[in-house]
This record gives C-alpha cells, sequence and structure tokens, in this order.
C-alpha cells in the first residue's frame, strides 16, 4: 500500500511540476517583453542624447516591472525545485521500501549480481547533486558541499555514508556505503557495501561514519562552502567505490565543475598521483593527520 500511495503522490508532484514550468515559460515570456522595452528605451534616449523627465520616469517604471518579474519568476523555480526535491524523496524511499520487501521475501529467486559497468553508471548518476541556491544572505546549510553535518545528526535509511571498515586482510578502508539502521541505543549504524548489493553488511560505531554532501555548493556565489587547495580529504578513487585521501588541486570553478584532487600514491616521486577529476558528492573532509 505504501508504494501505491507514493506511485499516487508522484504523479500529482508531476502534474504540480508541469503547471508551474507552464507559469515559468509564461512569466518568462512577461519578462523579455519588458526588457525589450527598456532597450528600446535607452535606444531613444542615445538617438534624443538627452535624458528627460519623461525618460526617467518611463524607465524608473520599466526597472521596477523588471524587478516585480524576476523576483516572481524566482519563487517559481524554488517552487519547481521544492517539487523536484519531493518527487526525488519519494522515489528513494520507494526504492528501500522495495528492497526491504525483497529482501524478505523468501519466495522469490535471488537476484543476479549487477555487472560493473552498470554499477559505475549508476554512481555517476548518484554524484550528480542539486545546485544549492539560497535566498540573498542565506548561508549554505549542512550537506552542502564540504560543509559537514552537525554533531547530533543522525544518516536516515538509504543515505550514502563513506565507511571505515576492515579489509579482508585485516587493513581498514573506507567504502562506498548505504544506511540500513540506526540503534540509538547502541550508538551503532547498520550499513551495507554499495559493491556488495546487500551481501557485506557492517555494523559501526558513528565515529566511522561520514554522511556524503547532498547539495552541490556553487563557487560563485558560496566559495567558502567548498575545500580549498591542498585541503586533506578522502575522495572516491574513479572507477572505484573506495575512498582514498587526497589533496586538492584545483576546487571547482563553476557550478558544473567537479574537484581536482591528487590521491597519495606512493609509486610517484611526490607521493602524489596526477590530478583526477571527483565529483562533489564523492569528496569528505578527511579527519587524520596530513603525512609528511
Amino acid at each position: 500500500m505504501a508504494l501505491v500511495s507514493a506511485d499516487s503522490r508522484i504523479a500529482e508532484l508531476l502534474t504540480e511540476l508541469h503547471q508551474l514550468i507552464k507559469q515559468m515559460q509564461e512569466e518568462r515570456s512577461r519578462s523579455e517583453h519588458n526588457l525589450v522595452n527598456i532597450q528600446k528605451t535607452h535606444e531613444r534616449m542615445q538617438t534624443e542624447n538627452k535624458i528627460s523627465p519623461y525618460y526617467r520616469t518611463k524607465l524608473r517604471g520599466l526597472y521596477t516591472t523588471a524587478k516585480a518579474n524576476a523576483e516572481a519568476e524566482c519563487n517559481i523555480l524554488r517552487k519547481a525545485l521544492d517539487k523536484i526535491a519531493e518527487i526525488k524523496s519519494l522515489l528513494e524511499e520507494r526504492r528501500i521500501a522495495a528492497k526491504i520487501a525483497g529482501l524478505y521475501n523468501d519466495s522469490e529467486p535471488p537476484r543476479k549480481t549487477m555487472c560493473r559497468g552498470v554499477l559505475m553508471t549508476l554512481l555517476q548518476q548518484s554524484a550528480i547533486l542539486p545546485l544549492w541556491i539560497g535566498k540573498p544572505g542565506d548561508k549554505p546549510p549542512q550537506f552542502c558541499g564540504a560543509i559537514p553535518a552537525s554533531g547530533d545528526y543522525v544518516a536516515k535509511p538509504g543515505d550514502k555514508v563513506a565507511a571505515r571498515v576492515k579489509a579482508v586482510d585485516g587493513d581498514e578502508q573506507w567504502i562506498l556505503a548505504e544506511v540500513v539502521s540506526y540503534s540509538h541505543a547502541t550508538n551503532k549504524y547498520e550499513v551495507d557495501d554499495i559493491d556488495k548489493e546487500g551481501k557485506e553488511r557492517h555494523t559501526l560505531s558513528r565515529r566511522r561514519i561520514i554522511p556524503l554532501p547532498q547539495w552541490k555548493a556553487n563557487p560563485e556565489t558560496d566559495p567558502e562552502a567548498l575545500f580549498q587547495k591542498e585541503h586533506l580529504v578522502l575522495a572516491l578513487y574513479p572507477q572505484t567505490t573506495c575512498f582514498y585521501r587526497a589533496l586538492i588541486h584545483t576546487p571547482p570553478q563553476r557550478p558544473q565543475d567537479d574537484y581536482s584532487v591528487l590521491f597519495e600514491d606512493t609509486s610517484y616521486a611526490d607521493g602524489y598521483s596526477p590530478p583526477l577529476n571527483v565529483a562533489q558528492g564523492y569528496v569528505v573532509a578527511c579527519k587524520e593527520p596530513k603525512k609528511k
């Protein structure tokens, strides 16, 4: 029943989103018409080579309208982004519910293991985070870029995290994992290794879990929400599901850019790999000291 309810709500939200997109197009047409009038008025002023009281009054009115149009357009966009966020949340809840139902359904045959190429494609898609867009004066929230979660935050089922686990050889490593549950009694998480599709579960303390970013920071408006050059981080090595220590080589310069990082690698003379690109969603702070 929960899945049916989610499907119904998603259908409603998609209808509402479609209406908002239509409103956006209408608002954009009004804005463009007003901007054309502003441009024509400036051209007339240049032709007449004077700024009369008439033109001053007219331009004041046109710019006031342009400001109101921009604010209306911005409000519609924010509503649309909220709808998209709610749809994504419902889709994730539906995925988790289906996963749980599959885990406890003995009548179905076991699923085949996902091939490596498909897994890597899904990880690349998961790395595409929504860009955080605040109102004037707003500061980026937790989970935006480099801004970590608050100390009392508890990750939710389905959240992607960096998890420190013991490997088969006894060494410890940071892996990409998905939260299954959290026990307030023991203060421990149960997480699934992403690479094992729920076949390898770990019980870990909070200090071994780092929640991943949920919003992409805009370097043009919120550079303080990004790791800067030579900052020590944990970054997901390309085409793997493991996090390794790295130094920021170049932070994103544009909203669509990734980090450029230098992974620690003793096979190179200076101890670091050549620059590699890693998405914002897979870069978190490293609390361990930098190697000398």
